[in-house]
């Protein structure tokens, strides 16, 4: 059995030296011995410049044929090279060359190995030597062989013993990069912390480093040592992040409470705040004294390095760093709260998550090597461009600008815009035209191309293909010009937008399957271009989607004129990333006025893709229930509907004062549901108030006067009856006329879905009758004949059309009181509703009293009561209706047989 074991072990050690190691061995020797070291660079080493795919790492010159890469860390890419090139700007990496024939197609995890140079290539061609990745024209990250300008400053550290150099490599310059450090310890699966401790100048230089989201803050500090149990509270962080422009930065805090900051009416501070709120000022910098050295969002992964002293001159809020003792360290990743007019400053939210993924804490020596950061760090999300969703009814402006944030470097200082934002990725659906303005100068011609790079594929040898565009698309700001493409099934899922006349100025087009544009009928953006409603009506239901054009943790939108008294829907991803939609009623503006409703939606879905939040839902026009707040939320599509938003770090079943918004619509927006259109809100109480004051003007006062006069004024002498009763009847109709035309101009539609427009229409009608049917009036009969059937028929109408109308015109009265209420939020509704009320309450006793005094004189004249009485007593009409001479017909001899008749009763 020993032997066995002995014969395995040698086979094993031969297997491993002749086929691994000798060859390497060499290889080595071949190329130390066949190589000489006569160049000015040997025993040059520096730090790579980390570009992309998390690359890092440290070059050392070898010798004229090869050099050594150590502590290499780099994400995989596609046909990825060692590249040289004459300098580091765009031209030169552009034109560079491969240099090794050895390929470095996959993710390396702080490795080392030696790299020859080809044959025929000598140092005296490379000024930069880079990371390159072929078909992207994408530099990973890269060296300048050269020394730095004031070698004194920067030292190499004492050389590692696996590495063999020479004995003056103590004293050799080294060309020092921010990403790089002498410890690393992770934190978490997705966080890591580097430092190196600078003894001499009593400081520690820290590097934070997490693949989070770039409106995520990264937390690190020193414990309170004489907290034992809660070793957050009394701590001294330092939180760092990025702004809303990307500018990084790093800010001393200090923890006095496990709380978000709040300044109190005395102006002291409490919470999680900064040391300069603490303090009140910070004139000669003693209280924030952490200095931001460097910062960059790359791959979906945030990296801040700052420094700060170990023992600070700031006792009150910051502790003292013992770099040779164990210390605890705290950590956390979580949310940070943009500034607004309360709080002119950055602010972190509270972590979340479970322990060891988004806080900790840990024992940890700054003083003795640690390294267990094992290879780059792989965010899910790599992208952290702008996202632009294109719509088939809002064209895309192109425009250039110079090149700040450009994602795929090497590239041109003037790079593409698209409305305003720096080659973000453009979004497109198969089957939706796109619509493109193109103002980026004539020497810019637009199109879209299977090329990553552009600028003309067939100059380069290359190949592409054109779907759109080409060199006559191109526009100036005066004169824009319009590109239209159609992408269809055919199109691949990644395509790019590119400058035909130079390369990579543009970005990636995402070609995804029919959207939202796709799936609704009508689409508007709401306040501030922020966020984009989207809508299809049916018979009894409304389809709703609502589209976030910022990165948020929440996305709310509201019906109502505000926030408060208003039904909202909530779109929001929960800490698993699961999107959630939640309705409420809001009565207030803090977390106690936010009301759970429990509306019955269907189709629901919500989803964040790079931050922007997206959800859809259908729901019915009228709930079918009472009794709740819910059941008051009707959507009425004839009248626009006012649509607010608002968006949030966070959001959650339990709802705190956490949850409130950072950002939100500063007006409400009218929508119209059944046109597809929008327009900023505009106060119509004015415009119903006097559509309201008319039509009540008319048919509760004038309309109803005009038939009282003919109904109990007749047997006054004369037609002063006839001539009231005609100027309150055509003075009411054509009020109610412009009343109308009013409503509708200023409403901008006329539909007959809603209550009241059709109460308001049927009056309408039937007092327009009114003059017609007057006209067509039979002629009286005279004194004596009997009443023909026609004009009996148009008594009964008459009265009838007239009376009709007057009930209509109430009800319309009524309803058009519960329409403002529901719909505009209209104030003191009850108290309009019971002056309306108490009005035509006055007007049926009114009526009452005249009818008894009416009945009363016709009783007292049929029982021979009565004296003489002056005037018509007939309650006939006697005149035309519509003549202008309104002569009487056979008057006196009707009267004076009435005279006679009368005198003979009275001889009794």
């Amino acid at each position: 059995m020993a032997y066995k074991t002995v014969f395995i072990g040698s086979v094993f050690t031969y297997v491993m030296f002749y086929n691994i190691l000798f060859p390497f061995c060499l290889a080595d020797s071949n190329s130390v011995s066949s190589c000489s070291k006569n160049s000015s660079l040997v025993g040059f080493e520096s730090d790579f410049v980390m570009v992309q795919h998390q690359l890092r790492g440290l070059f050392s010159f070898i010798d004229d044929c090869s050099f050594k890469v150590s502590q290499f860390d780099m994400l995989e890419g596609s046909d990825v090279h060692w590249w040289a090139a004459g300098g580091d700007d765009f031209s030169n990496l552009t034109s560079g060359f491969v240099i090794s024939n050895e390929r470095l197609n996959r993710t390396y995890k702080n490795e080392s190995f030696v790299v020859n140079l080809m044959k025929n290539v000598s140092w005296d061609q490379i000024k930069v030597v880079a990371v390159w990745d072929k078909p992207t024209y994408s530099d990973f990250g890269h060296v300048l062989m050269q020394y730095p300008g004031n070698q004194s400053d920067i030292l190499a550290p004492e050389p590692s013993p696996t590495l063999e150099t020479n004995s003056s490599r103590s004293k050799t310059p080294i060309y020092k990069q921010p990403t790089m450090f002498e410890n690393c310890k992770t934190l978490s699966s997705t966080y890591r912390i580097r430092w190196t401790c600078n003894g001499d100048e009593d400081s520690i230089d820290i590097g934070l480093e997490a693949a989070t989201g770039s409106q995520n803050y990264m937390a690190f500090g020193w414990a309170n040592p004489n907290s034992s149990k809660e070793v957050m509270l009394n701590a001294d962080v330092v939180v760092t992040g990025f702004t809303e422009e990307g500018t990084p930065y790093a800010e001393d805090f200090y923890i006095s409470k496990y709380s978000e900051c709040v300044t109190n009416e005395d102006g002291s501070a409490q919470g999680v705040c900064p040391d300069t709120i603490l303090e009140g000022s910070d004139p000669v910098g003693s209280v924030n004294n952490t200095k931001l050295v460097y910062g960059h969002r790359k791959d979906g992964v945030s990296f801040i390095c700052y420094k700060r002293p170990l023992r600070s001159i700031d006792k009150k809020y910051d502790l003292p760093i013992n770099a040779t003792e164990n210390m605890t360290v705290i950590w956390a990743l979580g949310l940070m709260k943009p500034p607004d007019s309360f709080h002119p400053y950055y602010l972190p939210q509270n972590h979340g998550g479970p322990r060891l993924v988004t806080y900790g804490h840990l024992v940890l020596n700054v003083s003795k090597h640690v390294d267990d950061c094992f290879g780059p760090l792989d965010a899910y999300d790599k992208e952290d461009q702008d996202l632009i969703i294109a719509d088939k009814n809002v064209a895309l402006v192109v425009t250039t600008g110079l090149a700040l944030h450009y994602p795929n470097p090497p590239n041109p200082s003037k790079v593409l815009y698209i409305n305003k934002k720096e080659a973000p990725v453009l979004r497109v659906e198969r089957g939706v035209p796109v619509k493109f303005s193109i103002q980026a100068g004539h020497d810019v011609a637009l199109y879209i191309t299977s090329d990553p790079i552009g600028g003309n594929a067939t100059l380069r040898n290359s190949s592409e293909i054109i779907y759109a565009g080409g060199s006559e698309a191109e526009g100036v700001q005066a004169s824009p010009t319009e590109l239209i493409w159609s992408p269809d099934r055919n199109i691949p899922d990644q395509v790019y937008y590119q400058s035909l006349y130079e390369h990579k100025m543009g970005w990636k087009v995402q070609v995804v399957d029919g959207g939202l544009s796709d799936m609704y009928h009508n689409s508007v953006i709401l306040d501030d271009q922020q966020v984009t409603l989207f809508w299809t009506l049916s018979e009894d239901s409304i389809s709703l989607a609502a589209r976030g054009e910022k990165k948020s943790g929440y996305l709310a939108i509201g019906f109502g004129s505000g926030m408060v008294n208003s039904f909202t829907y909530v779109g929001w991803i929960d800490d698993k990333g699961k999107g959630s939609i939640s309705t409420y009623w809001i009565d207030g503006k803090d977390a106690f006025s936010i009301h759970p409703t429990n509306e019955n939606l269907t189709y629901v879905r919500c989803k964040s893709e790079n931050g922007l939040i997206t959800f859809e839902f259908t729901r019915p026009l009228k709930p079918s229930c009472s009794n709740r707040p819910e059941c008051k939320n009707l959507i009425d599509p004839t009248t626009p509907l006012k649509v607010i938003w608002a968006m949030g770090a966070s959001w959650s079943e339990n709802i705190t004062d956490r949850n409130m918004h950072y950002a939100t619509s500063g007006r409400p927006i009218r929508v119209s549901l059944v046109r597809g259109s929008a327009e900023a809100e505009q106060d119509l109480r004015p415009v119903l108030a006097v559509h309201g004051f008319m039509m009540f003007l008319a048919f509760g006062i004038l309309l109803p006067g005009g038939i009282l006069a003919a109904r109990y004024l007749k047997h006054i002498k004369g037609d002063g009856w006839y001539q009231i009763h005609v100027y309150l009847q055509y003075s009411g109709l054509a009020i109610i006329l412009l009343g109308f035309l009013f409503a509708v101009a200023e409403l901008r539609g006329f539909f007959l879905t809603s209550l009241h427009v059709k109460f308001g229409v049927t009056a309408i009608f039937l007092a327009c009758f009114q003059p017609l049917n007057a006209f067509l009036r039979p002629k009286r009969p005279a004194n004596g004949e009997s009443v023909s059937s026609k004009r009996l028929v148009w008594e009964y109408l008459h009265v009838i059309v007239g009376r009709s109308a007057i009930v209509a015109g109430v009800a319309a009265l009524i309803s058009g009181m519960k329409h403002l209420g529901e719909r505009y939020g209209g104030e003191n509704i009850d108290g309009l509703n019971w002056a309306l009320i108490l009005w035509f309450l006055v007007g049926a006793i009114l009526v009452l009293y005249l009818e008894y005094r009416d009945r009363k004189r016709r009783m007292d004249r049929s029982l021979g009561r009565g004296s003489w009485v002056l005037g018509n007593v007939d309650e006939e009409d006697s005149t035309d209706l519509l003549s202008p001479n309104r002569t009487f017909v056979e008057k006196e001899p009707q009267l004076s047989e009435r005279m006679e008749v009368q005198l003979e009763t009275l001889s009794r």
